[in-house]
């Protein structure tokens, strides 16, 4: 394993004679990584740190973060700053260069909706390359970083936050949750405590129990599908996406009988259908097992192959 301090030191490391025909993986926390075995190869841990305003007319702000900042304080130091726009993204683990390839998203927000650029180390050109927003090739829980993971390395990301914008509350559960703050007026920073308390009561903590989160993507699917699927699952809900709708993976998951299954130390959380837990001492391969006897579940129940978030090696 290698720790990089400064992105100029990456090209430097993998020029190393007893790495450099090595395989890479570049980790952040590796909080959205499931490993199945021992990797064989060099593991690059990005250890560059930095957040900073680079411009601010009175209303928008570019905002710069290195690759190794937690997701979460960048967010707790933009809301610090007056700022808004990642308050719907509180409390999700890791760290804010994985934030683009996954393209995270939760509460009805997803990165790519502030970001503005990404500069990364482009292992083909060899050189420090900066992604406009265009180039990112952003999409559901997906990214260009995501689609070909052995060309970039994440080193900084630069996103437009606002001093005042219309606050994303639509979400389920959120308008609920700040009712039960008794807040009816709420800044950017209530949206926040709210989503971490839905996320706190809803979601394993993985400091207590393992887990990645949300282990499967909400499947896309076309208008035509999910109105077959309601007439014939009329409690299933589903959500207006530009391609199509999307429908709940926690909610098809629960309907097969999953939420709180355990086998041995591998299991499904009973707080979060979307949510596969190890109790200690599960193997990878064990989670992975698991995961496909949910999908297969899914797909003969429902006729929808669901498909996993995290980064399976």
């Amino acid at each position: 394993m290698a720790e990089i301090h400064a992105p100029a030191a990456i090209p430097e490391v993998l020029a190393l004679p007893q790495v450099k025909d090595l395989p890479l993986l570049v980790l952040g926390e590796g909080s959205n990584t499931l490993f199945t075995r021992d990797f064989d190869g060099l593991i690059l841990l990005m250890a560059n740190r930095g957040m900073e305003l680079l411009a601010d007319n009175g209303s928008g702000v570019r905002v710069r973060a290195a690759a190794a900042e937690h997701w979460h304080e960048l967010v707790r130091w933009s809301l610090a700053q007056g700022l808004c726009g990642l308050e719907n993204l509180s409390l999700i683990p890791g760290t804010v260069g994985a934030a683009p390839i996954q393209n995270i998203g939760a509460y009805g927000a997803e990165l790519s909706e502030t970001l503005i650029s990404v500069s990364a180390y482009d292992r083909m050109s060899h050189e420090q390359v900066q992604l406009s927003w265009e180039q990112c090739g952003f999409s559901y829980r997906d990214s260009i970083f995501k689609r070909t993971p052995e060309r970039s390395i994440i080193t900084t990301i630069e996103l437009r936050l606002q001093r005042s914008a219309p606050l994303k509350l639509d979400y389920a559960g959120v308008r609920e949750e700040l009712a039960a703050m008794h807040i009816t007026e709420p800044t950017a920073a209530d949206v926040s405590v709210a989503v971490c308390r839905l996320r706190l009561r809803k979601l394993p903590d993985p400091a207590v129990i393992g887990n990645a989160g949300s282990f499967f993507k909400n499947p896309l699917v076309p208008e035509s599908q999910a109105a077959q699927l309601q007439k014939k699952f009329p409690d299933l809900p589903a959500f207006q996406a530009p391609q199509g709708r999307k429908l709940s993976a926690a909610w098809m998951i629960e309907h097969c009988g999953w939420k709180g299954f355990r086998e041995g130390d591998a299991g499904v959380s009973d707080k979060h259908a979307l949510v596969l837990v190890n109790y200690m001492h599960a193997s990878g391969t064990q989670i992975l097992a698991l995961a496909r006897r949910i999908q297969e579940s899914v797909q003969q129940k429902f006729g929808i192959r669901l498909e996993p978030e995290p980064n399976i090696i």
